[in-house]
């Protein structure tokens, strides 16, 4: 019996702190201590010119993580509210067999 792949979504997470003022370690464990089913925290990104902010890899299995709730109803909720501004998100969809689009299949397109 063969098993359909879930479709995933990969993307990283702009957290913004109220201010230079936050503790970003703290800011960080936070973060990683939201656990839901289907949720991945991956590798931090790094951050240049001396901007302050938390950019990390997030990875979800999309039939069990909402973005927006994740974001809505734990980021940006309390008790993180303490720590975190706002949420930015950039999108990288991962293809699973089967399922390419025609960019990732180099068929081409438009944007």
């Amino acid at each position: 019996m063969s098993m359909a792949a879930a479709a995933k979504s990969s993307f990283l997470l702009d957290v913004k702190p109220w201010g230079d003022e936050t503790d970003m370690d703290k800011l960080e464990e936070a973060v990683r201590n939201v656990n839901m089913e289907g949720l991945t925290w991956a590798r931090l990104a790094p951050v240049e010119y001396g901007v302050k902010k938390l950019q990390i890899m997030v990875t979800v299995v999309n039939d069990l993580v909402s973005v927006h709730g994740l974001i809505e109803d734990h980021l940006c909720a309390a008790p993180m509210d303490e720590y975190v501004q706002s949420c930015d998100v950039s999108f990288n969809p991962i293809y699973v067999a089967g399922n390419f689009s025609s960019h990732a299949a180099g068929g081409g397109g438009e944007d």
